[in-house]
This record gives structure tokens, sequence and C-alpha cells, in this order.
């Protein structure tokens, strides 16, 4: 392999083992700036990256120009099937999509119409999201799509106007700020596993250390969700949850009250802010590789495990791994 070849490889960009090089990895990755670039350019960098793996790179290229282009393939093209993502649904989208929806929530929240108008755009946003970051071996059908949206999306109504309307009567105004955080958390819970059924119940697949597809596994499936959901309510909690904080602080400054129009630009920016940090930590917290221990498997789901052991001539590693989604 030829050094410049070299630089293709992430893992030699960035060690993915440990927490501190995912959020290096990831802040790179989900650079926003790229969601303004165009698909003819997105496209380029795909084929520059897949002539340097073949072998057919051109010898005038600079590293750094490598690395730009391998940037815009990571943050834009889907690591399962290598298809161009829709831009809303790319986690480079997180900071300006998450901002705005999210700054909606918080602004306004005191009426049950805000309150249904801002939850249906983040599932809407949501379900974008999670249908392109799904573990794209796994087919998902528009029904399944539809179910999805509409079981989080009652899901967050019912968590927000039960929580608006007990808080109302029975705790502070301050903590009706936490309206929308609930809701989020609650959604998220059920929008995630909804959209990834088909993983749950027919399993994903599973690999050996060499890349090699070995198997199919229901634990898998359920691991892999369960991380992305925690991350996810992960990325959006400390600008839910500091910034009713802050805007209770701020409320009673005269000189803010004199101003309530930038009420909502202040604290979409806020969670601009934060999300800026938020999107690459909670996308590090677990490796995108994930694994698990075989003999898990042979515990809890036997017959796939039989299955691999066919599969595998009696030869099954130890562990298996797999592509658990953003």
């Amino acid at each position: 392999m030829s050094e410049k070849l070299s630089i293709i490889d992430v893992n030699r960009l960035f060690d993915l083992q440990t927490f501190t090089g995912r959020f290096k990895y990831y802040a790179w990755m989900t650079d926003p700036r790229t969601v303004v670039v165009s698909n003819e350019r997105l496209l380029q960098a795909k084929q520059m990256v897949d002539n340097y793996r073949a072998g057919k790179q051109k010898e005038n290229l600079k590293p750094e120009e490598v690395k730009y282009n391998l940037k815009l393939y990571y943050s834009a093209f889907h690591p399962d099937t290598g298809e161009l993502q829709n831009f809303a649904g790319r986690m480079s989208f997180q900071v300006p999509g998450g901002m705005l929806i999210t700054g909606g929530m918080l602004a306004f929240y005191r009426t049950v119409s805000a309150v249904v108008l801002w939850q249906f755009l983040n599932q809407s946003f949501n379900a974008v999201v999670n249908y392109t970051n799904r573990n794209a071996n796994s087919p998902t059908s528009v029904t399944q799509l539809g179910l999805s949206f509409v079981s989080a999306t009652t899901a967050a109504l019912v968590a927000a106007i039960g929580c608006k309307n007990y808080w109302s009567k029975n705790a502070s105004p301050f903590l009706q700020r936490y309206v929308p955080f609930a809701a989020v958390a609650a959604a998220n819970c059920v929008n995630i596993p909804f959209m990834r059924q088909n993983e749950i119940i027919n399993g994903i697949e599973v690999k050996n250390a060499d890349g090699e597809v070995v198997g199919q596994s229901r634990l898998a499936a359920i691991k892999g969700i369960s991380e992305v959901t925690i991350s996810r309510i992960t990325m959006a909690a400390p600008g839910m949850l500091l910034l009713p904080v802050i805007m209770q602080r701020l409320e009673k400054l005269p000189a803010y009250r004199r101003i309530k129009w930038i009420n909502a630009p202040f604290q979409t920016l806020m969670v601009g802010c934060f999300l800026c940090f938020m999107v690459p930590t909670a996308c590090a917290i677990f490796p995108q590789q994930c694994s698990l221990d075989t003999s898990t498997m042979r515990t809890f789901e036997p017959e796939l495990y039989k299955d691999m052991v066919k599969r595998t001539g009696d030869k099954v590693p130890n562990r298996v791994y797999f592509n658990k989604g953003l």
C-alpha cells in the first residue's frame, strides 16, 4: 500500500478505539460546512476515494486534498451502501437542523398548539435522520416508516401535553420549561426502535474481524439501537436542560425584557453552540462499528448461533462486529 493510499484508512487518521479519537473523527466528519457542498462535488469526492482504493489515484494529489475529499465522503455517503444520503438526514446537518427545531421547541412551549406544531416538526426531522442513519442491510418499508413516525409523534405529544398539563398545576413555571426535553426523550425511545424494528425482528448482519459476514443477530440489533437511542438523548440533553436555567435568569433582567423579540433567536443560537460540541460527543460515546460476544448469542439466541456455526464451518469467532448506525 502506498503512503498516499494509506491516508484513505480512517483508522490511520483517528484512533476509533478511544473516545478522544472518535470525538475528533466525528467533529471532522459532522462539520456543518459540508452540508452546503453540491452533490456534484460530493460525487467527485466519492470517485476520488474509489479510485484511491482501486489503486488508480493521481500522483499529483496532495495529502490535504485527499483528506478533504475523504471528509466529504464520510459526511455524505452511507457506510453500508455507499449511497449519497439525504442532506437533511446527515449528521453534518444536525447542528443547523437541530438548532432551529430545538430553539423553536424551547422558545414556544406555553400553548398546546405550539407544542403540537414543534413536536410534529421535530419528529418529521427525526424520522429523516433515523432512516438515513439506519443499518442499511435491513430494509425498511413505507408502512414501517409511517408507523414509526406516527408512534413517535404520539409519544412526544402525550409526554409534552401530559407534562404540561400536570406541571401547570403542580410545578413552577421554571419546571414547565422542561416539557420539550421530556417529549424529545420519550419520542426517541419510540421512534428509533420503531424505525428499525425489522432489525429487531429479523436480526442484522454480523461480521468477523476480517469483515466477512458470518451470520445474523437480533441481540446485535437491540444493542445497536439502544446505544443510538442513548446517544441521541445525550446529544439533546445539555442544551435542553441548561438553557431553561439561563433563560430563567436572563428574563429577570430589565434590559432583556425590553427586547423580547430576541428570545427565540437567542435560544436558537445557544442551542447551536451546544450542538457544535454535543453532536460529536454523543456520536463518540459508542463505537459505530459495534461488537458482540458470540457466547451471548449462544445463550440468548441459540437458533441464530447454530446458523452461524453452520455458516462458518464450526469456526465461530469470539466476537462479531456490526454497524450500529448513528
